[in-house]
């Protein structure tokens, strides 16, 4: 436990941001699902409604340093590959 009053301070900020971090992740986890299970269903335009939020969610996270830019770039292409041969 700290002692010092500015290192109590960050504590309390640490925990305030790690509490952004999870929501943040659990509603990025929560659209990827979201895409996936509309690819399931064979929805074509509900599945381009859920990959442009997928993808808004994966740009949010890499702005925001939850996620390395080339997993993201990873991650985009993965759920483009999966769009497309849904298409066809």
């Amino acid at each position: 436990m700290p002692n010092i009053k500015s290192a109590k301070k960050r504590v309390k900020i640490i925990k305030a941001k790690t509490l952004k971090n999870k929501i943040f992740k659990s509603q990025l986890c929560t659209a990827i699902k979201k895409f996936y299970a509309t690819l399931a269903s064979g929805d074509k335009t509900a599945a381009e409604i859920a990959y442009k939020e997928a993808t808004k969610k994966v740009d949010q996270a890499v702005s925001r340093g939850i996620l390395h830019k080339n997993n993201a770039a990873r991650k985009k292409s993965s759920f483009t590959t999966k769009l497309n041969s849904l298409n066809s």
